[in-house]
């Protein structure tokens, strides 16, 4: 445990939240997230993601272009998710997961959207889970609809 990493040894859980600062204590350590910088960063993130994922499909590498436009969503989402509990959001991948962790009123369409759009994730982290590769037009189509969510998505904050 070095000084400087953020994290001091503790025994109990506790959070306390301040307007930009939570500090969390768990079993060993205690972490202090400043809220500001982990939204900025998964804003950026998810943003560096989408124009990677636009750059893949353009040149038709289309499962590697919608895993990183999957990984776009759920980094706007773990923004989201931060902005609105001043808390870490929680390590997984899956959209609908991330979806509950807020207090968005999803439609039953941007549901059904969501739990399709998961399974680009998995493919392209679970060699076992491959589909088939998309083809160039449903690799547009998926974009464009992810698109229209990101942009709906963005104005949540």
């Amino acid at each position: 445990m070095g000084e400087g990493n953020g994290r001091s040894p503790h025994i109990f859980v506790n959070h306390h939240r301040t307007k930009n600062l939570t500090v969390s204590k768990t079993c060993c350590y205690t972490v202090r997230m400043n809220v500001d910088k982990q939204i900025a960063y998964w804003q950026n993130s998810g943003r560096e993601d989408w124009d990677v994922a636009l750059e893949l499909v353009a040149s038709k590498r289309t499962r590697h272009g919608l895993f990183f436009a999957h990984l776009a969503i759920e980094k706007t989402f773990k923004a989201l998710v931060c902005w609105e509990t001043k808390t870490f959001p929680p390590k997984t991948h899956n959209l609908l997961v991330l979806a509950d962790k807020t207090n968005l009123a999803l439609s039953d369409e941007q549901k059904q959207f969501i739990a399709r759009f998961d399974r680009y994730q998995l493919e392209g982290r679970y060699p076992d889970m491959l589909a088939p590769v998309p083809d160039i037009e449903t690799a547009v189509q998926e974009l464009d609809a992810a698109k229209d969510f990101l942009k709906w998505l963005a104005k949540k904050f």
